[in-house]
Protein backbone atom coordinates (compact mmCIF):
# COMPACT_ATOMS: atom_id res chain seq x y z
CA UNK A 1 0.00 0.00 0.00
CA UNK A 2 1.02 3.68 -0.33
CA UNK A 3 -1.31 5.38 1.65
CA UNK A 4 0.58 8.58 3.23
CA UNK A 5 4.34 7.14 3.67
CA UNK A 6 6.90 9.38 3.37
CA UNK A 7 9.06 9.45 0.15
CA UNK A 8 11.78 7.00 0.22
CA UNK A 9 14.55 8.67 -1.47
CA UNK A 10 17.83 8.38 -2.40
CA UNK A 11 20.33 9.85 -4.18
CA UNK A 12 24.25 8.50 -5.82
CA UNK A 13 26.49 10.73 -5.45
CA UNK A 14 28.52 12.50 -8.71
CA UNK A 15 31.40 10.59 -8.94
CA UNK A 16 30.77 7.28 -7.55
CA UNK A 17 30.48 4.40 -10.07
CA UNK A 18 25.46 4.77 -10.37
CA UNK A 19 25.34 1.19 -10.95
CA UNK A 20 28.05 -0.86 -8.87
CA UNK A 21 26.96 1.75 -6.35
CA UNK A 22 23.18 0.91 -6.69
CA UNK A 23 23.40 -2.96 -7.30
CA UNK A 24 25.60 -2.69 -3.65
CA UNK A 25 22.82 -0.69 -1.31
CA UNK A 26 20.06 -3.33 -2.81
CA UNK A 27 22.17 -5.98 -1.74
CA UNK A 28 22.98 -4.43 1.42
CA UNK A 29 19.58 -4.04 2.23
CA UNK A 30 20.12 -0.33 2.67
CA UNK A 31 17.40 0.40 -0.16
CA UNK A 32 14.82 -2.01 1.12
CA UNK A 33 14.73 -2.80 4.99
CA UNK A 34 14.38 -6.16 5.58
CA UNK A 35 15.83 -7.35 2.06
CA UNK A 36 16.96 -10.48 3.17
CA UNK A 37 20.40 -10.86 1.37
CA UNK A 38 21.19 -14.41 1.84
CA UNK A 39 17.74 -15.50 0.28
CA UNK A 40 18.73 -16.97 -3.61
CA UNK A 41 15.22 -15.88 -4.03
CA UNK A 42 15.42 -12.91 -2.55
CA UNK A 43 16.51 -11.19 -5.82
CA UNK A 44 13.99 -12.62 -8.04
CA UNK A 45 11.16 -10.79 -6.50
CA UNK A 46 12.88 -7.49 -7.01
CA UNK A 47 11.57 -4.90 -9.27
CA UNK A 48 13.90 -2.59 -10.85
CA UNK A 49 13.11 0.79 -13.20
CA UNK A 50 15.94 2.37 -15.11
CA UNK A 51 16.20 4.99 -17.73
CA UNK A 52 17.16 3.32 -20.79
CA UNK A 53 17.40 -0.91 -22.23
CA UNK A 54 21.47 -0.48 -21.58
CA UNK A 55 21.98 0.15 -18.24
CA UNK A 56 19.23 -2.36 -17.57
CA UNK A 57 21.56 -5.11 -19.47
CA UNK A 58 25.22 -3.07 -17.45
CA UNK A 59 23.58 -3.91 -14.18
CA UNK A 60 22.24 -7.73 -14.99
CA UNK A 61 26.36 -7.84 -15.60
CA UNK A 62 26.97 -6.21 -12.53
CA UNK A 63 24.66 -8.37 -10.18
CA UNK A 64 25.84 -11.47 -11.76
CA UNK A 65 29.74 -10.42 -10.85
CA UNK A 66 28.44 -9.09 -7.38
CA UNK A 67 27.40 -12.73 -6.97
CA UNK A 68 30.21 -14.50 -7.62
CA UNK A 69 30.08 -18.16 -7.43
CA UNK A 70 26.59 -18.13 -5.35
CA UNK A 71 23.34 -19.31 -7.14
CA UNK A 72 20.89 -15.99 -7.50
CA UNK A 73 17.98 -15.44 -10.00
CA UNK A 74 17.99 -11.99 -11.03
CA UNK A 75 15.64 -9.47 -10.16
CA UNK A 76 12.94 -7.87 -13.11
CA UNK A 77 15.04 -5.10 -14.61
CA UNK A 78 12.92 -2.85 -17.08
CA UNK A 79 13.65 0.31 -19.13
CA UNK A 80 10.99 3.04 -18.18
CA UNK A 81 8.26 3.39 -20.53
CA UNK A 82 8.74 -0.17 -21.58
CA UNK A 83 5.42 -2.12 -20.21
CA UNK A 84 3.22 -5.18 -20.54
CA UNK A 85 0.23 -3.64 -21.80
CA UNK A 86 -1.49 -7.25 -21.06
CA UNK A 87 -0.61 -7.36 -17.78
CA UNK A 88 -4.02 -5.55 -16.67
CA UNK A 89 -6.07 -7.54 -18.37
CA UNK A 90 -6.72 -10.09 -15.59
CA UNK A 91 -6.62 -6.47 -13.44
CA UNK A 92 -10.90 -5.56 -12.97
CA UNK A 93 -9.40 -1.96 -11.54
CA UNK A 94 -7.63 -1.13 -14.43
CA UNK A 95 -9.88 -2.86 -17.02
CA UNK A 96 -11.08 1.00 -18.12
CA UNK A 97 -7.50 1.63 -19.22
CA UNK A 98 -6.89 -1.01 -21.94
CA UNK A 99 -8.41 0.71 -24.48
CA UNK A 100 -4.91 1.52 -25.89
CA UNK A 101 -5.07 2.30 -29.78
CA UNK A 102 -1.11 1.52 -30.47
CA UNK A 103 1.31 4.39 -31.30
CA UNK A 104 1.65 5.02 -35.17
CA UNK A 105 5.27 4.66 -36.31
CA UNK A 106 7.65 7.84 -36.76
CA UNK A 107 8.35 7.24 -40.44
CA UNK A 108 4.25 6.85 -41.06
CA UNK A 109 3.79 9.72 -38.81
CA UNK A 110 6.44 12.02 -40.59
CA UNK A 111 5.22 11.14 -44.26
CA UNK A 112 1.54 12.03 -43.68
CA UNK A 113 2.42 14.74 -41.78
CA UNK A 114 4.31 15.80 -44.68
CA UNK A 115 1.30 15.55 -47.02
CA UNK A 116 -0.71 17.73 -44.88
CA UNK A 117 1.91 20.46 -44.69
CA UNK A 118 1.65 20.70 -48.64
CA UNK A 119 -1.84 20.48 -48.41
CA UNK A 120 -1.58 23.77 -46.41
CA UNK A 121 0.72 25.52 -48.70
CA UNK A 122 -1.63 25.18 -51.34
CA UNK A 123 -4.31 26.49 -50.25
CA UNK A 124 -2.21 29.27 -48.26
CA UNK A 125 -1.76 31.47 -51.07
CA UNK A 126 -4.97 33.42 -51.21
CA UNK A 127 -5.44 33.55 -47.34
CA UNK A 128 -1.71 35.18 -47.10
CA UNK A 129 -2.44 37.52 -50.08
CA UNK A 130 -5.65 38.94 -48.22
CA UNK A 131 -3.76 39.82 -45.07
CA UNK A 132 -0.25 41.04 -46.45
CA UNK A 133 1.88 42.89 -48.70
CA UNK A 134 5.21 41.03 -48.77
CA UNK A 135 6.53 37.68 -48.86
CA UNK A 136 6.79 34.94 -46.45
CA UNK A 137 8.21 31.46 -45.93
CA UNK A 138 6.47 28.43 -46.86
CA UNK A 139 7.17 25.03 -47.71
CA UNK A 140 8.22 25.05 -51.40
CA UNK A 141 9.63 21.39 -52.01
CA UNK A 142 9.12 17.85 -50.99
CA UNK A 143 12.00 18.23 -48.94
CA UNK A 144 10.55 21.89 -46.85
CA UNK A 145 7.29 19.64 -46.18
CA UNK A 146 9.15 16.95 -44.34
CA UNK A 147 11.47 19.46 -42.89
CA UNK A 148 8.52 21.35 -40.92
CA UNK A 149 6.59 17.95 -40.36
CA UNK A 150 9.62 16.71 -38.15
CA UNK A 151 9.08 20.01 -36.45
CA UNK A 152 5.39 19.41 -36.18
CA UNK A 153 5.77 16.37 -34.98
CA UNK A 154 8.61 17.21 -32.08
CA UNK A 155 6.04 20.11 -31.24
CA UNK A 156 3.35 17.69 -30.82
CA UNK A 157 5.46 15.11 -28.53
CA UNK A 158 6.36 18.22 -26.42
CA UNK A 159 3.32 18.87 -26.07
CA UNK A 160 1.54 16.14 -25.27
CA UNK A 161 4.48 14.81 -23.22
CA UNK A 162 3.81 18.06 -20.66
CA UNK A 163 -0.21 17.48 -21.11
CA UNK A 164 -0.92 20.86 -22.05
CA UNK A 165 -3.96 21.98 -24.11
CA UNK A 166 -3.60 22.85 -27.59
CA UNK A 167 -6.50 24.91 -27.16
CA UNK A 168 -4.11 27.46 -25.02
CA UNK A 169 -2.21 28.51 -28.22
CA UNK A 170 -4.76 31.01 -29.34
CA UNK A 171 -3.76 33.07 -26.00
CA UNK A 172 0.10 33.11 -26.02
CA UNK A 173 0.42 35.80 -28.27
CA UNK A 174 -0.14 39.80 -27.45
CA UNK A 175 -3.09 41.46 -29.56
CA UNK A 176 -0.17 43.75 -31.36
CA UNK A 177 1.33 40.44 -32.83
CA UNK A 178 -2.43 38.81 -33.47
CA UNK A 179 -2.75 39.14 -37.59
CA UNK A 180 0.64 36.98 -37.46
CA UNK A 181 -0.12 34.66 -35.17
CA UNK A 182 -3.00 33.74 -36.91
CA UNK A 183 -1.07 32.37 -39.33
CA UNK A 184 0.86 30.33 -37.45
CA UNK A 185 -2.43 28.64 -35.82
CA UNK A 186 -3.46 28.42 -39.44
CA UNK A 187 -0.40 26.35 -39.83
CA UNK A 188 -1.16 24.24 -36.66
CA UNK A 189 -4.20 23.36 -37.78
CA UNK A 190 -2.63 20.73 -39.33
CA UNK A 191 -2.28 19.28 -35.45
CA UNK A 192 -4.78 20.58 -33.98
CA UNK A 193 -7.90 20.04 -36.24
CA UNK A 194 -7.02 17.56 -39.06
CA UNK A 195 -4.23 15.30 -37.74
CA UNK A 196 -6.70 13.72 -34.55
CA UNK A 197 -9.21 12.53 -37.52
CA UNK A 198 -6.25 10.67 -39.23
CA UNK A 199 -5.12 9.00 -36.09
CA UNK A 200 -9.23 8.19 -35.44
CA UNK A 201 -9.44 6.84 -38.53
CA UNK A 202 -6.16 4.71 -38.46
CA UNK A 203 -7.06 3.74 -34.46
CA UNK A 204 -3.54 5.07 -33.94
CA UNK A 205 -2.10 7.37 -31.26
CA UNK A 206 0.37 9.45 -31.06
CA UNK A 207 3.81 7.94 -29.48
CA UNK A 208 4.60 10.40 -26.90
CA UNK A 209 0.88 10.17 -25.74
CA UNK A 210 0.84 6.57 -25.71
CA UNK A 211 3.92 6.48 -23.89
CA UNK A 212 2.70 8.35 -21.27
CA UNK A 213 -0.72 6.44 -20.96
CA UNK A 214 1.18 3.46 -20.08
CA UNK A 215 3.26 4.81 -17.80
CA UNK A 216 0.48 6.15 -15.77
CA UNK A 217 -0.84 2.60 -16.10
CA UNK A 218 2.11 1.05 -14.26
CA UNK A 219 1.92 3.68 -11.79
CA UNK A 220 -1.90 2.73 -10.90
CA UNK A 221 -1.12 -1.10 -11.17
CA UNK A 222 1.62 -0.96 -8.51
CA UNK A 223 -0.48 1.54 -6.65
CA UNK A 224 -3.39 -0.61 -6.35
CA UNK A 225 -1.38 -4.08 -6.60
CA UNK A 226 1.88 -3.46 -4.48
CA UNK A 227 4.05 -6.82 -5.34
CA UNK A 228 5.76 -7.88 -2.30
CA UNK A 229 9.45 -7.48 -3.36
CA UNK A 230 10.98 -4.49 -3.11
CA UNK A 231 10.23 -2.04 -6.23
CA UNK A 232 13.35 0.66 -7.27
CA UNK A 233 13.42 3.05 -9.74
CA UNK A 234 17.01 4.68 -10.61
CA UNK A 235 18.73 7.05 -12.50
CA UNK A 236 15.56 9.11 -14.15
CA UNK A 237 15.21 13.00 -13.43
CA UNK A 238 10.98 12.55 -13.78
CA UNK A 239 11.66 15.10 -16.93
CA UNK A 240 8.48 13.37 -17.98
CA UNK A 241 5.23 14.41 -15.92
CA UNK A 242 4.23 10.84 -16.53
CA UNK A 243 7.57 9.30 -15.15
CA UNK A 244 7.51 11.75 -12.12
CA UNK A 245 4.03 10.51 -10.94
CA UNK A 246 5.14 6.92 -10.74
CA UNK A 247 8.26 7.73 -9.16
CA UNK A 248 6.02 9.09 -6.46
CA UNK A 249 3.58 6.26 -6.29
CA UNK A 250 7.40 4.04 -6.42
CA UNK A 251 9.27 6.06 -3.25
CA UNK A 252 5.52 5.75 -1.23
CA UNK A 253 5.49 2.00 -1.53
CA UNK A 254 6.09 0.00 1.35
CA UNK A 255 9.03 -1.70 -0.28
CA UNK A 256 9.85 0.89 -2.22
CA UNK A 257 12.58 3.64 -3.20
CA UNK A 258 13.51 5.78 -5.65
CA UNK A 259 17.14 6.95 -6.87
CA UNK A 260 18.16 10.00 -7.73
CA UNK A 261 20.97 10.23 -10.42
CA UNK A 262 23.51 12.96 -8.72
CA UNK A 263 21.78 15.25 -6.62
CA UNK A 264 23.90 18.02 -4.90
CA UNK A 265 23.28 17.79 -1.62
CA UNK A 266 25.87 20.05 -0.65
CA UNK A 267 24.88 23.30 -2.09
CA UNK A 268 24.47 26.24 0.28
CA UNK A 269 20.83 26.82 0.92
CA UNK A 270 20.84 30.04 -0.80
CA UNK A 271 21.26 28.55 -3.95
CA UNK A 272 19.49 25.57 -3.68
CA UNK A 273 16.55 28.14 -2.86
CA UNK A 274 17.33 29.93 -5.96
CA UNK A 275 16.65 26.90 -7.86
CA UNK A 276 14.04 25.18 -5.94
CA UNK A 277 12.03 28.56 -6.55
CA UNK A 278 8.43 27.59 -7.37
CA UNK A 279 8.75 30.66 -10.02
CA UNK A 280 12.45 30.72 -10.21
CA UNK A 281 14.59 33.35 -12.77
CA UNK A 282 14.57 31.77 -16.59
CA UNK A 283 18.41 31.55 -16.25
CA UNK A 284 17.72 29.28 -13.65
CA UNK A 285 15.96 26.53 -16.04
CA UNK A 286 19.15 25.30 -17.77
CA UNK A 287 20.91 24.63 -14.35
CA UNK A 288 21.77 21.07 -14.39
CA UNK A 289 20.26 20.68 -10.76
CA UNK A 290 16.89 22.49 -12.00
CA UNK A 291 15.19 18.99 -13.15
CA UNK A 292 16.19 16.62 -9.83
CA UNK A 293 14.83 20.05 -7.71
CA UNK A 294 11.68 19.98 -9.62
CA UNK A 295 11.53 16.22 -9.20
CA UNK A 296 12.20 16.41 -5.33
CA UNK A 297 9.60 18.97 -4.86
CA UNK A 298 7.33 16.95 -7.24
CA UNK A 299 7.53 13.97 -4.79
CA UNK A 300 6.68 15.99 -1.77
CA UNK A 301 10.02 15.58 -0.20
CA UNK A 302 12.62 18.41 0.49
CA UNK A 303 16.71 18.26 -0.06
CA UNK A 304 16.69 16.78 3.33
CA UNK A 305 14.84 13.95 3.35
CA UNK A 306 16.99 12.37 0.41
CA UNK A 307 20.31 10.10 2.02
CA UNK A 308 23.15 9.99 -0.37
CA UNK A 309 24.92 6.88 -1.21
CA UNK A 310 28.40 6.12 -2.55
CA UNK A 311 31.44 7.90 -1.16
CA UNK A 312 33.71 9.04 -4.30
CA UNK A 313 37.43 9.42 -3.70
CA UNK A 314 38.99 12.76 -2.44
CA UNK A 315 39.81 13.67 -5.64
CA UNK A 316 36.65 13.57 -7.28
CA UNK A 317 34.75 14.88 -4.32
CA UNK A 318 37.02 17.99 -4.36
CA UNK A 319 35.99 18.22 -8.40
CA UNK A 320 32.49 18.02 -7.49
CA UNK A 321 32.37 21.13 -5.55
CA UNK A 322 34.76 22.80 -7.75
CA UNK A 323 32.04 22.27 -10.19
CA UNK A 324 29.26 22.89 -7.93
CA UNK A 325 30.72 26.31 -7.26
CA UNK A 326 31.34 27.32 -10.62
CA UNK A 327 27.54 26.54 -11.63
CA UNK A 328 26.16 28.93 -8.90
CA UNK A 329 23.15 30.65 -9.98
CA UNK A 330 23.75 34.02 -11.27
CA UNK A 331 21.64 35.25 -8.23
CA UNK A 332 24.30 34.24 -5.67
CA UNK A 333 27.62 35.08 -7.62
CA UNK A 334 28.45 36.55 -4.69
CA UNK A 335 29.65 33.18 -3.01
CA UNK A 336 32.16 33.07 -5.28
CA UNK A 337 34.49 35.87 -3.09
CA UNK A 338 33.87 33.28 -0.46
CA UNK A 339 34.61 30.10 -1.74
CA UNK A 340 38.05 31.57 -2.96
CA UNK A 341 39.03 31.78 0.51
CA UNK A 342 37.38 28.96 1.82
CA UNK A 343 37.29 26.54 -0.31
CA UNK A 344 41.07 27.08 -2.81
CA UNK A 345 42.56 23.96 -1.37
CA UNK A 346 39.63 22.09 -2.65
CA UNK A 347 38.79 23.42 -5.98
CA UNK A 348 42.65 23.44 -6.91
CA UNK A 349 42.57 19.69 -5.53
CA UNK A 350 39.53 18.75 -7.43
CA UNK A 351 41.32 20.26 -10.94
CA UNK A 352 44.46 17.88 -10.65
CA UNK A 353 44.69 15.53 -13.68
CA UNK A 354 42.31 17.89 -15.75
CA UNK A 355 43.59 19.07 -18.60
CA UNK A 356 42.20 21.99 -20.92
CA UNK A 357 42.88 21.65 -24.92
CA UNK A 358 42.24 24.48 -27.11
CA UNK A 359 41.94 23.27 -30.41
CA UNK A 360 42.69 25.07 -33.56
CA UNK A 361 39.71 22.84 -35.54
CA UNK A 362 37.82 20.18 -35.65
CA UNK A 363 40.62 17.92 -37.06
CA UNK A 364 43.23 18.75 -34.54
CA UNK A 365 40.07 18.38 -31.51
CA UNK A 366 38.90 14.59 -32.49
CA UNK A 367 43.17 13.87 -32.96
CA UNK A 368 43.72 15.02 -29.65
CA UNK A 369 41.09 12.95 -27.80
CA UNK A 370 42.10 10.10 -29.99
CA UNK A 371 45.72 10.25 -29.26
CA UNK A 372 44.48 10.57 -24.96
CA UNK A 373 42.29 7.88 -25.29
CA UNK A 374 44.86 5.45 -27.17
CA UNK A 375 47.24 5.92 -24.58
CA UNK A 376 45.02 5.20 -21.91
CA UNK A 377 43.79 2.11 -24.13
CA UNK A 378 48.07 0.95 -24.24
CA UNK A 379 47.98 0.67 -20.19
CA UNK A 380 45.65 -2.93 -19.36
CA UNK A 381 44.73 -1.34 -15.53
CA UNK A 382 43.33 1.84 -16.95
CA UNK A 383 39.53 2.63 -18.11
CA UNK A 384 38.99 5.42 -20.91
CA UNK A 385 35.74 7.06 -22.69
CA UNK A 386 34.74 9.86 -24.64
CA UNK A 387 32.12 11.73 -23.07
CA UNK A 388 29.78 13.73 -25.66
CA UNK A 389 26.58 15.11 -26.82
CA UNK A 390 28.32 15.85 -30.49
CA UNK A 391 27.85 12.82 -32.71
CA UNK A 392 29.80 14.55 -35.25
CA UNK A 393 33.08 15.08 -32.58
CA UNK A 394 32.43 10.81 -31.68
CA UNK A 395 32.70 9.73 -35.01
CA UNK A 396 35.42 11.86 -36.00
CA UNK A 397 37.32 10.46 -32.68
CA UNK A 398 35.80 7.39 -33.44
CA UNK A 399 37.81 7.29 -37.37
CA UNK A 400 40.90 8.53 -35.59
CA UNK A 401 41.27 5.77 -33.34
CA UNK A 402 41.11 3.57 -36.24
CA UNK A 403 43.72 5.20 -37.95
CA UNK A 404 45.83 4.01 -34.72
CA UNK A 405 44.53 0.95 -34.58
CA UNK A 406 42.10 1.19 -32.01
CA UNK A 407 38.31 0.23 -32.16
CA UNK A 408 35.99 1.77 -29.90
CA UNK A 409 33.11 0.83 -28.92
CA UNK A 410 30.61 3.58 -29.62
CA UNK A 411 27.44 3.46 -27.56
CA UNK A 412 25.69 6.01 -29.53
CA UNK A 413 25.88 2.98 -32.71
CA UNK A 414 25.95 3.85 -36.65
CA UNK A 415 23.46 6.25 -38.13
CA UNK A 416 21.31 4.77 -40.80
CA UNK A 417 22.92 7.12 -42.77
CA UNK A 418 26.02 6.28 -42.85
CA UNK A 419 25.48 2.75 -43.53
CA UNK A 420 26.47 1.82 -47.35
CA UNK A 421 22.75 1.00 -48.25
CA UNK A 422 21.74 4.41 -46.97
CA UNK A 423 25.19 5.93 -48.73
CA UNK A 424 24.36 4.59 -52.16
CA UNK A 425 20.24 5.82 -51.43
CA UNK A 426 21.80 9.57 -50.96
CA UNK A 427 24.53 9.55 -53.72
CA UNK A 428 21.67 8.62 -55.82
CA UNK A 429 19.38 11.29 -55.73
CA UNK A 430 22.67 13.66 -55.37
CA UNK A 431 23.36 12.16 -58.81
CA UNK A 432 20.23 12.58 -60.21
CA UNK A 433 18.77 16.01 -58.72
CA UNK A 434 22.11 17.67 -59.05
CA UNK A 435 22.85 17.63 -62.27
CA UNK A 436 26.50 18.94 -63.40
CA UNK A 437 28.59 17.74 -60.58
CA UNK A 438 30.63 14.59 -61.96
CA UNK A 439 31.76 13.98 -58.34
CA UNK A 440 28.46 12.31 -56.73
CA UNK A 441 28.15 10.37 -60.07
CA UNK A 442 31.29 8.37 -60.28
CA UNK A 443 31.14 7.96 -56.17
CA UNK A 444 27.35 6.12 -56.72
CA UNK A 445 28.91 4.11 -59.99
CA UNK A 446 32.08 3.25 -57.44
CA UNK A 447 29.90 2.10 -54.80
CA UNK A 448 30.18 -1.45 -54.08
CA UNK A 449 26.62 -1.93 -53.58
CA UNK A 450 26.06 -0.13 -57.61
CA UNK A 451 25.28 -3.74 -59.87
CA UNK A 452 22.96 -2.95 -61.90
CA UNK A 453 22.34 -6.58 -62.94
CA UNK A 454 25.54 -7.38 -63.42
CA UNK A 455 28.75 -8.73 -61.33
CA UNK A 456 29.97 -6.34 -59.35
CA UNK A 457 33.73 -6.69 -60.95
CA UNK A 458 32.06 -6.28 -63.98
CA UNK A 459 30.12 -2.78 -62.85
CA UNK A 460 33.53 -1.52 -61.20
CA UNK A 461 35.82 -2.14 -64.61
CA UNK A 462 32.83 -0.86 -66.80
CA UNK A 463 33.16 2.08 -63.88
CA UNK A 464 36.38 2.70 -65.17
CA UNK A 465 35.57 2.56 -68.72
CA UNK A 466 32.92 5.46 -68.23
CA UNK A 467 35.21 7.38 -65.85
CA UNK A 468 38.21 7.77 -68.68
CA UNK A 469 35.92 8.75 -71.39
CA UNK A 470 33.17 10.59 -70.39
CA UNK A 471 34.23 12.24 -67.13
CA UNK A 472 37.96 12.98 -66.82
CA UNK A 473 38.99 16.44 -68.56
CA UNK A 474 36.98 18.98 -69.59
CA UNK A 475 32.96 16.85 -69.62
CA UNK A 476 31.47 20.42 -69.13
CA UNK A 477 28.34 19.99 -66.83
CA UNK A 478 27.40 15.98 -66.94
CA UNK A 479 23.78 14.61 -66.12
CA UNK A 480 23.43 11.08 -65.16
CA UNK A 481 20.19 11.00 -66.67
CA UNK A 482 22.28 11.55 -70.26
CA UNK A 483 25.07 10.29 -69.44
CA UNK A 484 24.97 7.41 -71.86
CA UNK A 485 25.02 10.45 -74.88
CA UNK A 486 27.96 11.90 -73.03
CA UNK A 487 30.28 8.41 -73.16
CA UNK A 488 29.56 7.84 -76.92
CA UNK A 489 29.86 11.50 -78.24
CA UNK A 490 33.26 11.72 -76.19
CA UNK A 491 34.30 8.45 -77.28
CA UNK A 492 33.78 9.06 -80.93
CA UNK A 493 35.50 12.46 -80.28
CA UNK A 494 38.31 10.12 -78.91
CA UNK A 495 38.57 7.68 -81.79
CA UNK A 496 38.53 10.55 -84.57
CA UNK A 497 41.39 12.48 -82.55
CA UNK A 498 44.54 12.60 -84.34
CA UNK A 499 46.44 11.98 -81.71
CA UNK A 500 43.47 9.56 -78.75
CA UNK A 501 44.85 9.30 -75.55
CA UNK A 502 47.25 6.18 -75.02
CA UNK A 503 44.26 4.03 -73.09
CA UNK A 504 42.34 4.48 -75.58
CA UNK A 505 43.96 1.45 -77.60
CA UNK A 506 44.44 -0.50 -74.74
CA UNK A 507 40.58 -0.40 -74.09
CA UNK A 508 39.00 -3.79 -76.03
CA UNK A 509 36.18 -4.23 -77.12
CA UNK A 510 34.80 -5.98 -74.67
CA UNK A 511 35.52 -3.49 -71.73
CA UNK A 512 33.55 -0.87 -74.36
CA UNK A 513 30.46 -2.86 -74.51
CA UNK A 514 30.31 -3.47 -71.06
CA UNK A 515 30.46 0.45 -70.58
CA UNK A 516 27.32 0.62 -72.79
CA UNK A 517 25.86 -2.00 -71.10
CA UNK A 518 25.97 -0.37 -67.79
CA UNK A 519 25.46 2.80 -69.06
CA UNK A 520 21.98 1.55 -70.59
CA UNK A 521 20.86 -0.02 -67.68
CA UNK A 522 21.39 2.97 -65.66
CA UNK A 523 19.88 5.04 -67.86
CA UNK A 524 16.62 2.83 -67.30
CA UNK A 525 16.89 2.92 -64.03
CA UNK A 526 17.15 6.78 -63.42
CA UNK A 527 15.25 7.93 -66.25
CA UNK A 528 11.78 7.38 -64.12
CA UNK A 529 13.58 9.43 -61.02
CA UNK A 530 15.03 11.96 -63.28
CA UNK A 531 11.86 12.53 -64.66
CA UNK A 532 10.61 13.87 -61.59
CA UNK A 533 13.33 17.32 -61.88
CA UNK A 534 10.28 18.31 -64.25
CA UNK A 535 6.76 18.59 -64.55
CA UNK A 536 4.61 19.66 -61.39
CA UNK A 537 4.64 18.75 -57.84
CA UNK A 538 4.48 14.99 -56.91
CA UNK A 539 3.06 13.91 -53.38
CA UNK A 540 5.37 12.05 -51.13
CA UNK A 541 3.94 8.73 -51.93
CA UNK A 542 4.71 9.50 -55.50
CA UNK A 543 8.54 10.24 -54.87
CA UNK A 544 8.79 7.51 -52.51
CA UNK A 545 7.67 5.02 -54.73
CA UNK A 546 9.59 6.00 -58.10
CA UNK A 547 13.10 6.59 -55.63
CA UNK A 548 12.07 3.15 -54.15
CA UNK A 549 12.21 1.60 -57.61
CA UNK A 550 15.29 3.63 -59.16
CA UNK A 551 16.92 2.36 -55.71
CA UNK A 552 16.26 -0.90 -56.09
CA UNK A 553 17.10 -1.31 -60.09
CA UNK A 554 20.56 -0.40 -59.50
CA UNK A 555 21.26 -2.64 -56.16
CA UNK A 556 19.66 -5.43 -58.10
CA UNK A 557 22.49 -8.60 -57.99
CA UNK A 558 22.96 -10.37 -61.70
Amino acid sequence: MTGTRAPNLFTITPGAPFLPTLADALLSGRLVSGFKTDDPLALAGATIYLPTRRAARELRSVLVARSGSASAILPTIRALGEFDEDSAVFDADLSGSLDLDPPISSLDRLLLLADLVRAWKRCLPAHVAALYNEEMTIPASASDAIWHARDLAGLMDEIETEGADWTQLIELVPGELAVWWQVTLDFLSIVTKHWPSILETRSQSNPAAHRSRLIRLEGERLRRRPPPGPVIAAGSTGSIPATAELLSVIARLERGAVVLPGLDLTMDERSWAAINAADPQPAVLGHPQYGLAKLVRALGANRTDVEELGIPSDELTSRRLCVSEALRPADTTDGWVEARDTSSGAITAGLVNVALIEAANERDEAAAIAIALKQAAANPDSRAALITPDRNLARRVAGELRRLNVEADDSGGTRLVATPPAQLLTLLLEATFGPGDPVPIVALLKHPLLTLGMARRSARAATETIELVALRGGTGRPDIADLATLFERRLTAFRQDGRPPFWLERASKARIDEAQQLLARLRDAITPLAALREGPSKTISELARVTVAAFEEIGRAE
